[in-house]
């Protein structure tokens, strides 16, 4: 059960007090508070093993070892420290108190706002542990960017969400769900966010990452999460760091060859600009929260992961976040890197950009707005629209006479470009109409859609494609790897 108005203190009091729980804390960095609530809270000495903090970095590296990097507040380096103290603890405790412990190591590495208030406050934090004595371990790990703006609440942070941490991987591993919403009580988003969460381990084995990270946005404690096109979890500034970003949001459901024909030449386009190094791009598909929610009960989990699935698929490295406002995610990514950026977007998307009501809460309106939106190393690359039979272009596309001259502006100064080379055919498919072509189970669906997307919608019943996926016990379908791979040995087998 979710208790939210348990205190910090009272957490890791019943943590204390808990004799099955003991382990080892080494904290690094700024991060020095975690281990200094359980002391506070009162019987420590039935929870913690060791505590240490290798602040000096020859010590930190004598310790854990050189980073190929020269990072120290990197997932790496957590990792290391993870391995090496819970390793310890298995070394020397596990004959003397192993039957009836469960053991765990937590570590963080961490960078605190400097003295100057110049440089991005963050860090990594981690639990090892054991669930019964004598098992395997789990992982929990997650990223956080520390907003306060005195290093005394930062650290204060820190602490707060390290004790949520080992709580929530005791009191709540049966409920990822719950655990990821604890990890901020008696917080707030703007003293910290987190940015990232990867759970793994054998207690962890049915836990979806990207569903774990979906919850870090639904719940507001981050506004952006990242996938690789292997489906893993990413730590956007770790994966984007000094990388040129292309994005393109859309609904994506499902992707069609119009979607693919926008990436792969805005792609291009983006890669021909004098300042982009082509070795250097990552392309991404931006689904918003408000691109999730397939109707009013909300976001559908399976949908979501169905959209990913196919995305990855194709190659793309996705992004769900809560910016609805296109100059929100700019700011969002310029803080990720200082390279160029690229917005895919086409006629119907830059109608809305160019929308004033949408900023109006803004005291600056729209010019605001833009000002981030068309930073120095940001441009839009444009996709052409099919409206009444003809096509719509950057050359036709009309504003009130109050805004043409600010589209000229960003216009002849770099700022907006048409995508030049792209399929015409491709035109006349609409997001839409493929869908619901799909729901209806009318033909011709497939060729307005890549192949390998069309073969998952029919193979999975996607999108209420109308089908029924075939149920094969998971006995049958042992037996049946067994006959096929006894088959595939009899077949390879050479013959005297």
């Amino acid at each position: 059960m979710y208790e939210k108005n348990i205190g910090t203190k009272q957490k890791a009091l019943r943590i204390n007090l808990d004799r099955r729980i003991y382990g080892s804390f080494a904290e690094i960095g700024a991060g020095q508070e975690t281990a200094a609530m359980f002391f506070k809270a009162g019987g420590s000495s039935g929870t913690i093993a060791k505590t240490m903090s290798a602040y000096d970095m020859t010590f930190s590296d004598s310790i854990y070892g050189v980073e190929e990097s020269g990072r120290y507040v990197v997932e790496s380096r957590l990792v290391k420290m993870l391995n090496k103290e819970y390793s310890l603890l298995e070394k020397r405790l596990a004959e003397k108190r192993g039957s009836d412990t469960t053991f765990f190591a937590f570590a963080n590495t961490v960078v605190a706002l400097n003295y100057q208030k110049t440089n991005e406050a963050h860090g990594w934090l981690g639990c090892r542990f054991q669930l019964n004595p004598q098992s395997g371990y789990n992982d929990v790990i997650i990223h956080v960017r520390m907003i306060d703006n005195e290093n005394i609440l930062q650290q204060q942070a820190l602490g707060i969400i390290g004790v949520n941490l080992i709580y929530g991987c005791y009191y709540y591993s049966k409920s990822p769900e719950t655990l990821v919403l604890s990890l901020m009580d008696d917080l707030a988003p703007e003293r910290i966010q987190i940015d990232m969460i990867r759970f793994s381990g054998p207690d962890f084995a049915d836990v979806d990452n990207r569903l774990m990270s979906l919850h870090l946005v639904k719940n507001g404690f981050t506004d952006a999460a990242l996938f690789g096109p292997d489906g893993q979890v990413l730590q956007p500034s770790e994966a984007l760091y000094k990388k040129h970003i292309l994005v393109m949001r859309g609904r994506l459901r499902p992707v069609t060859n119009v979607q693919m024909d926008m990436i792969e030449n805005g792609l291009r386009q983006f890669k021909d600009e004098p300042d982009v190094d082509p070795n250097r791009v990552v392309s991404m598909a931006e689904l918003t929260l408000h691109n999730l929610k397939a109707n009013e009960q909300g976001i559908d989990e399976k949908d979501f992961l169905d959209r990913v699935d196919i995305l990855c698929s194709m190659g793309q490295t996705v992004m769900i976040s809560n910016y609805l406002e296109y100059y929100k995610l700019v700011a969002y990514l310029a803080r990720l890197t200082r390279l160029k950026i690229g917005l895919i977007v086409g006629i119907p998307n830059l109608e809305y950009i160019f929308e004033e009501g949408h900023y109006e809460f803004l005291p600056g309106g729209i010019l605001e707005s833009f000002a981030t939106l068309f930073s120095r190393k940001v441009k839009l690359f444009v996709y052409p629209t099919l409206k009444h039979g003809a096509i719509y272009t950057c050359n036709e596309f009309k504003l009130p006479p109050t805004l043409e001259p600010l589209f000229q502006y960003l216009v002849r100064n770099d700022k907006i470009e048409d995508i030049t080379d792209y399929n015409e055919q491709n035109l006349h498919i609409s997001t839409d109409h493929v869908l619901e072509m799909i729901q209806q189970g009318e033909d011709g669906w497939e060729n307005m859609v890549p192949a390998r997307v069309a073969e998952q919608i029919k193979t999975n019943c996607l999108f209420g494609y109308p089908c029924e996926v075939e149920y094969v016990p998971i006995g049958q379908q042992v037996r049946q790897q067994q006959v096929e791979e006894q088959t595939s040995t009899t077949l390879s087998a050479p013959v005297n």
